[in-house]
C-alpha cells in the first residue's frame, strides 16, 4: 500500500505566481535565461542561478549556499509564503495542443521508494545522486516534484473534479502557451479520503524524476543518522511528488542521432542492416513508423523504413521488447559500435515531440550521419520493465506533463 501525505507548501503569492514560475533551468537557452534574469526580478531562475547577481559563474557548495540565500530573500520579501496547514494541491495543465493533465501534488514516502512500492524503470548515476543530495541538504527545499503515476482511481478523480468546480487559487498562461491551474485541498475529509485511497493502491511508478527520488533517499539516510530524535515523521522522510493517473500521462519517444557509420560505407551499413531488418527506401518524403519494432531511418537525404525480421530475433524479457533497447541490441551496439549509450559522445537524442524537420536539419547540417525514429513506449511497457526489476536505456521516454518550478515548494 502506498503512503502519501499532505504538506505545508511554500508558494508564490497569487499576484506573482506567473512571474515566479519557470521551466527547468536546463530547458532555456542562454539568451532566454539572460532575458528573464535581466527583466523579471521575480523569476525562480534568480534562486537557482544566484551567481547572476554577481555576474559570475559559481558552482559547488558555494552555489548551494547562495541558492539558499536567494530563496530566503524571496521569503523575506513576501514573494513566497507558507501554508499554515498541510494540504494536497491539485495541479492542472492544459498545453498548447489542448492536452489536459490533472494530478495531485503531495509527499511520497522514502520508505515506499526503498521497499519498491514506488517502482523505477530507469538507472541512475551514483555521482549525480550524491551531488543533488548535497544540494538538497544545503538549500533545505525542493521545487520540482517527482512525476509518479498510479492506476486510475474513481474516488481520487471525483475529489479532483469536485474541487475544480471552485475558483482556482492560481491560473496563469506561460509564454510557452501552456495554462496552469492550482487548487488547494484544505478539507480534512477530502485529505483523508485521498490518503486512504492511495493506501489501497499496491504499487506506484516513477514516470520522471529518478535522480530526484534516489537523492531524496540518500538525504533521508543522512538526516536520519544525524537526528538522534528521529521518529520517521520528519519531512526528510518524504519527497514532493506529482501523482497523475496513468490515463493522463503522455509518453513521447526519443529519436537517436549518430555522428558516423563506425567506419562503414553506406552500402556496407545497409547490407548489415538487411540481415535483421526488411529495408525500404522511402525517398525524401518524411516517414514515421506506426508499429512496434518498426523504425524510421534518415541517411544521405533519404528516409528508410526498417521492419524487424522477427523470425531471427528472440525477445528474452520485457526490456528486449522495448524499441529503444531493440535498436541498441540490433544496430547501435553490434553495427555502429556504441556499447555505452550513457557515455559515448557519438550518439545524441532528440525528443519525438519535435517536428521531424528538426532531425533532418541536424543530419543535413553534417553534425550527424544517420538518425533513427520509433513510436513511443506505452505505460504498460514502462510498468512491465519496472515490475521485472529491469531498467530502460537512457532517453527511452520523454514524459509529460512538465510542471513549472517554484509553484509549490517542499521544505525539509
Amino acid at each position: 500500500m502506498a503512503n502519501i501525505k499532505p504538506f505545508k507548501a511554500v508558494r508564490p503569492t497569487r499576484d506573482k505566481v506567473s512571474l515566479v514560475a519557470s521551466r527547468s533551468y536546463q530547458s532555456y537557452t542562454q539568451a532566454e535565461r539572460e532575458a528573464r534574469l535581466d527583466h523579471n526580478p521575480y523569476s525562480f531562475l534568480h534562486i537557482v542561478n544566484p551567481g547572476y547577481k554577481y555576474d559570475k559563474e559559481i558552482s559547488g557548495v558555494a552555489r548551494y549556499q547562495l541558492v539558499k540565500n536567494r530563496y530566503s530573500e524571496f521569503k523575506e520579501d513576501g514573494v513566497f509564503t507558507q501554508d499554515a496547514s498541510p494540504y494536497f494541491y491539485i495541479y492542472k495543465v492544459v498545453d498548447r495542443d489542448n492536452q489536459v493533465f490533472n494530478g495531485i501534488v503531495g509527499a511520497a514516502s522514502v520508505e515506499d521508494y526503498k521497499n519498491n512500492i514506488i517502482k523505477k524503470h530507469e538507472d541512475t548515476i551514483a555521482s549525480k545522486e550524491v551531488v543533488f543530495k548535497d544540494y538538497l541538504k544545503t538549500v533545505g527545499f525542493n521545487a520540482e516534484p517527482v512525476l509518479i503515476t498510479y492506476p486510475d482511481n474513481t474516488e481520487v478523480s471525483s475529489i479532483i473534479k469536485k474541487k475544480q468546480e471552485e475558483r482556482a487559487e492560481y491560473e496563469f498562461t506561460t509564454t510557452y502557451r501552456d495554462t496552469h491551474y492550482l487548487w488547494l485541498i484544505t478539507e480534512k475529509e477530502a485529505i483523508s479520503a485521498i490518503v486512504n485511497a492511495f493506501k489501497n493502491i499496491p504499487t506506484l511508478y516513477i514516470a520522471d524524476g529518478h535522480h530526484r527520488s534516489s537523492s531524496s533517499e540518500l538525504l533521508c539516510l543522512d538526516c536520519k543518522e544525524q537526528n538522534k530524535a528521529h521518529n520517521g515523521t520528519e519531512n526528510y522522510n518524504f519527497f514532493m511528488s506529482y501523482f497523475i493517473p496513468e490515463s493522463e500521462l503522455k509518453i513521447h519517444e526519443f529519436n537517436r542521432l549518430v555522428k558516423d557509420l563506425n567506419g562503414l560505407t553506406k552500402e556496407e551499413f545497409l547490407i548489415q542492416l538487411d540481415a535483421i531488418y526488411r529495408i525500404e527506401n522511402r525517398g525524401a518524403i518524411p516517414y514515421k513508423p506506426n508499429k512496434k519494432h518498426h523504425f524510421s531511418m534518415y541517411l544521405d537525404g533519404e528516409f528508410y523504413s526498417l521492419h524487424l525480421r522477427k523470425s531471427i530475433y528472440t525477445f528474452k524479457n520485457s526490456l528486449d521488447k522495448l524499441d529503444a533497447q531493440l535498436l541498441y541490441n540490433t544496430i547501435l551496439k553490434p553495427i555502429l559500435g556504441i556499447t555505452d549509450v550513457r557515455k559515448n559522445n557519438r550518439i545524441d537524442y532528440l525528443s519525438g515531440k519535435k517536428e521531424i524537420v528538426s532531425l533532418v536539419n541536424k543530419i543535413d547540417s553534417g553534425k550527424f550521419r544517420v538518425g533513427f525514429g520509433m513510436i513511443p513506449a506505452n505505460i504498460e511497457e514502462l510498468k512491465s520493465i519496472a515490475d521485472d526489476g529491469l531498467k530502460m536505456p537512457p532517453k527511452s521516454t520523454f514524459i509529460e506533463p512538465k510542471l513549472r518550478s517554484g509553484v509549490t515548494i517542499y521544505e525539509f
